[in-house]
């Protein structure tokens, strides 16, 4: 792809390029007088210096360096020994052992031991507490087992791990300062208050050079770039490269709004996309880690799927597109004890608006564990509240969906929106290798042209409920379909199960 600006041929002499300069300064300065009656040098004018912010808050902000001892593995070549840890040493392992290479004189390779290696990494940090608070990425320390943090003096410090959380990649240390010294600490602001175009500077450790200060604004707010299951990153396009990794993002007040996480790069280096944990979400598991040591997230214990145009008009969704839909549920969990259904909309949790699926977990994680509270649901058109008490969610623990009891199968085959339907058979349970106690009606073929197959509906998947009705026989989908067509309906919604006994909702268009 050619650049942008290498399309544009520049003015053979001076003078010319003065000229066009200054008919396109005259034009874009009336253009901007005309329309928003300011000059352009007034209406994008940032910060004259940020040099006074970098003072003030360059001292809280910490290099991170931490290593991680590799076990020794059997030395199992001749030819050059090369110290451990140094620069392409595999590279320089595999080329001698493709080579034949092997093994020296009477000695096996298990009497010639290779010495224990180490493995370095380096990031940012920042102290939160004088005592020696210290925050950072998880992935920055890692499984380290030596971790020095080095402030913007030189001075090193050993520092131990208080906690530490993947799921939001934070981690915190603690250091002991050094008598008559002080460290300097900085505070969190409000990142829900910051905006799109808001300016902010970061400070980090870029590959291990040290503090360095880079400014830019916010880019946008609630990023989801699937690195896990809470994303709601800050983008900024203030430049953010590796070794950036843990440090601070400023507000204009010296706040840390922001916590350096992730870029978005095909070269490694910046490309004026970065990402940041927000300070309101980070601030939470942090105060958990420095508490517990660990983070105690909240359980509702349901499986949940986006709900889309087609999906909101089968369920009579009178407002839109909202909410999370609820595809299964826990029999052990709280939403079942709480009357939450398969089928269900959740719209709102604890007072706080759902907006999308991806908004209930980070929203239920960050609610306490035991809290009751107000969830509301939408269910068949209508809404209604049911009060949760919140377990804890463990990492470990596995949901297991809610089963459906329905009457024997039939075995008619017909078709219906571009699906052939039989009832389940005790041979077609052995062909298509269906979960014992799976009971709907088996789809036998899909028309590839059908928008059934568009939405990844395949032979061997059961319909367990067509527009939220339980159906056991190809009649009953039949229908329950003609019926939703006299209600006036444009689409239907069919709660699919696939042979191992997980479920899905698909909504389709009827017309």
């Amino acid at each position: 792809m050619v650049p942008v600006a290498s399309a544009v041929r520049a003015p053979r002499s001076r003078a010319l390029r003065h000229s066009l300069c200054s008919a396109l300064a005259a034009v874009t300065l009336a253009t901007s007088v005309a329309v928003t009656g300011l000059p352009s040098a007034a209406y994008a004018k940032g910060p004259e210096s940020l040099a006074d912010l970098a003072d003030q808050v360059t001292d809280a902000v910490v290099n991170i360096s931490a290593s991680t001892t590799v076990e020794a593995r059997p030395n199992t070549r001749s030819g050059p020994q090369l110290p451990p840890g140094t620069p392409f040493e595999d590279l320089f392992e595999e080329f001698f052992n493709k080579r034949g290479q092997r093994g020296g004189g009477d000695r096996s390779e298990a009497e010639r031991p290779r010495s224990p290696r180490k493995s370095n990494s380096l990031g940012s940090g920042f102290i939160i507490d004088a005592s020696g608070i210290v925050v950072t990425n998880n992935h920055v320390i890692g499984d380290a087992n030596d971790i020095q943090v080095i402030l913007h003096n030189g001075t090193k410090l050993k520092a131990e791990i208080i906690g530490k959380d993947a799921k939001i990649d934070l981690a915190v240390l603690r250091v002991k300062p050094e008598a008559g010294k002080p460290l300097k600490a900085v505070p969190f602001g409000d990142s829900e208050k910051m905006r799109p175009g808001d300016w902010v500077i970061a400070i980090g450790n870029p590959f291990g050079l040290g503090g360095s200060v880079s400014a830019g604004i916010v880019s946008a707010r609630g990023r989801n770039i699937e690195s896990g299951p809470y994303d709601n990153y800050i983008q900024t396009d203030a430049a953010i490269n590796k070794g950036n990794s843990g440090g601070p993002l400023f507000n204009m007040n010296g706040e840390v709004i922001g916590i350096n996480t992730a870029i978005l790069s095909p070269t490694g280096g910046s490309v004026g996309i970065g990402f940041a944990v927000p300070s309101n979400n980070a601030s939470q598991v942090i105060d958990q880690l420095r508490e517990f040591g660990e983070v105690r997230r909240g359980w509702l214990g349901v499986r949940i799927q986006n709900v889309d145009e087609t999906t909101a008009e089968a369920l009579d969704m009178k407002d839109g597109v909202k909410g999370a839909l609820v595809a299964g549920v826990d029999e052990k969990g709280p939403a079942k004890a709480a009357g939450l259904e398969i089928g269900d909309v959740i719209v709102k949790f604890n007072g706080t608006a759902v907006k999308s699926s991806s908004d209930l977990p980070r929203i239920v994680a960050s609610t306490p564990v035991g809290k009751t509270v107000d969830v509301l649901v939408i269910r068949k058109g209508a809404e209604t509240t049911k009060s949760v008490t919140l377990g804890r969610l463990e990492d470990t623990e596995k949901p297991t969906l809610a089963s459906v009891k329905q009457p024997e199968a039939e075995s008619a085959v017909r078709q219906v929106l571009g699906l052939n339907l039989s009832g389940i058979t005790d041979e077609a349970r052995k062909r298509y290798s269906l979960k014992d106690g799976l009971k709907g009606v088996l789809v036998t073929r899909v028309d590839p042209n059908s928008t059934a197959a568009d939405k990844q509906i395949k032979p061997g998947e059961v319909i367990v409920e067509v527009g939220q009705e339980a159906v056991s026989a190809p009649a009953d989908v039949s229908k329950r379909i003609d019926q939703l067509k006299k209600d006036g309906r444009k689409s239907v919604l069919l709660l699919v199960a696939s042979a191992s006994g997980d479920v899905r909702f698909v909504a389709l268009g009827i017309d």
